[in-house]
């Protein structure tokens, strides 16, 4: 678990900035532990153990996996504060990162969760915050061949809001991405947290619907992460079945849109 033990330890330098900010007097680490069974338990028990987040920290394990979205409402009932961060796994902090996003919310009330800006391993631009997506974006981005998707670069463009990142922050962007998601809790318990029928994607997409017809989202460049994951229908046959089943239900419950 060594990319796990790097999340750690950049959250934990990320709480003591916001600490030494007087952002933020005290802070819970929910772990959730969605595996089929107890086999990861000890060796996470051990891994948050040894690092300085253990005394403020639970971890959640045994309930099976029950879904992307489910476990993340496990955490969000633990918790008590007036913020709550959903984070994945695969996302490393800048120190500043919980800083910058706890700054924003607490300067712009009418907000109800804040996006960051993002950078693959290699260093290169992750855009999350995006369009209401198409049928079509979906198939290029996901299934299309490189030469395919080149010919639609200026559409996949649009879809990923290059055109209005920038320096600024970006206010309303219809999607934003759950590898890292800061909220104000109020706004989060309104909506009821994740809707659980989605075991893994699009549980993002539909959160940032429901979420924005209560309060603002926004994407601030000024908060800054490293997300090592993404391409998720490039995984394999199981992950493709869970994409298009997901997709099916999501497009379902808010529109579909082919093209």
């Amino acid at each position: 678990m060594p990319v796990l033990a790097q999340v750690l330890d950049r959250l934990d330098q990320a709480l003591a900035h916001t600490r030494q900010r007087q952002l933020l007097d005290s802070a819970r680490l929910v772990v959730v532990d969605n595996g089929p069974g107890a086999g990861w338990r000890e060796p996470l028990r051990k891994l948050l153990g040894s690092t300085r987040l253990a005394a403020g920290s639970e971890l959640l394990s045994g309930h099976g996996n029950v879904g992307y979205g489910t476990g993340h409402n496990l955490a969000l009932q633990r918790g008590a504060g007036d913020f709550h961060l959903i984070l994945n796994p695969d996302v490393l902090l800048a120190e500043d990162a919980l800083s910058e996003g706890l700054a924003f919310l607490t300067a712009h009330p009418d907000a109800g969760l804040v996006a960051p800006a993002a950078r693959d391993g290699a260093g290169r631009p992750q855009y999350l915050c995006k369009h209401y997506p198409t049928v079509l974006d979906l198939a290029l981005r996901g299934f299309a061949p490189g030469w395919l998707r080149r010919r639609f670069q200026a559409r996949l463009d649009r879809y990923e809001l290059r055109d209005r990142m920038g320096e600024g922050v970006l206010w309303d962007p219809p999607i934003a991405s759950g590898c890292f998601m800061l909220c104000r809790r109020e706004a989060l318990e309104r909506i009821g947290g994740f809707r659980p029928e989605y075991f893994l994607y699009f549980e993002d997409f539909d959160l940032s619907l429901r979420l924005a017809a209560v309060a603002r989202l926004a994407c601030a460049p000024r908060i800054r992460i490293v997300h090592l994951g993404g391409h998720a229908a490039r995984k394999g046959p199981r992950h493709v079945g869970l994409f298009l089943r997901s997709a099916t239900l999501f497009f379902g419950q808010h529109g579909w849109r082919w093209w």
